[in-house]
């Protein structure tokens, strides 16, 4: 079991039983442990003057985890990698920074860092809330034992093998809360392109979970990426804010132009701390 245990990790810790599979803005997957967060890389944050100790408080947070965790069982989760480009960060920056004047208690998904100190440095914000790796979930985050890992992995390449490259449009901001109702997200919704993709990619996901016994993913899958999230259900409030912001940005263009647009690149698994990949697509022609 040690020796399983350095190859996959525990399988259980924060960063691997969070999910960002959301049907709707009613439910969102996988919520977290109630083990204390550790806190991000000294450097995001200590340039002279921009935040002091009485600014920032790390590694507060509580989280409930979405399913127990059992000695030799590993966090499954599998995904789309989402990079945003630079040129796209100033504009979404901008929007977080005006929700987070709404409400204060947003914090950065996965850094945990509270939104409104990071609103202190543009700089910042940009490299810390908007600067690392984003997900767009094809299935459940669920526990799976360790001899359906090799199964797992080697049915998903083989259905997932030959992907094709498209566009992601990223073109509505949206409000997601967690299945348990302990954490209200602030996320970018796939509502056009890449939507159908995505879907089918879904659909083959939940194929090889079912032949696993594994739960299913949602049946109307929303694909989402999350960019801050804040503790409690308090959807009703923070959709008026982001509905609000969006109303104002529409005005400024088009209702259907991208916030932000990507290409697809890949699909990756997660199992315990150890990363697969599924499939890799080159841009091609």
């Amino acid at each position: 079991m040690e020796a399983l245990k350095a190859c996959y990790g525990d399988g259980f810790s924060d960063s691997d039983s969070d999910s960002e599979s959301v049907p709707s803005s009613s439910t969102i997957a996988q919520s977290k442990g109630f083990s204390p967060l550790p806190p991000p890389p000294i450097s995001f944050l200590d340039p002279p003057n921009f935040l002091g100790s009485q600014d920032l408080q790390i590694g507060q947070t509580t989280r409930v985890r979405s399913f127990p965790h059992v000695e030799g069982n590993y966090a499954l989760h599998v995904y789309i990698p989402i990079n945003i480009s630079s040129p796209s960060k100033k504009e979404l920056a901008t929007f977080l920074k005006k929700v987070s004047g709404w409400e204060p208690n947003l914090n950065v998904v996965d850094v945990d860092v509270p939104l409104n100190v990071l609103c202190k440095n543009d700089e910042k914000l940009e490299q810390v809330a908007l600067g690392r790796e984003f997900h767009i979930s094809l299935g459940r985050t669920v526990p799976i034992r360790v001899h359906q890992i090799d199964s797992v992995v080697s049915m998903l390449r083989q259905k997932l093998q030959t992907q094709h490259p498209y566009l992601i449009d990223f073109i509505k901001w949206e409000v997601f809360v967690n299945d348990e109702h302990t954490r209200t997200f602030v996320s970018l919704e796939v509502v056009l392109g890449g939507l159908i993709e995505i879907r089918k990619q879904i659909e083959a996901v939940n194929a090889i979970y079912k032949l696993h016994n594994l739960p299913e993913f949602y049946k109307d899958p929303r694909p989402h990426i999350s960019l801050a999230w804040a503790p409690g259900d308090i959807s009703h409030s923070l959709k008026k804010v982001v509905d609000e912001e969006m109303k104002k940005c529409v005005a400024r263009r088009s209702l259907n132009k991208c916030i932000f647009s990507c290409k697809f690149r890949g699909i990756e698994c997660k199992i315990g701390q150890k990363t697969y990949i599924v499939c890799k697509v080159s841009d091609g022609k």
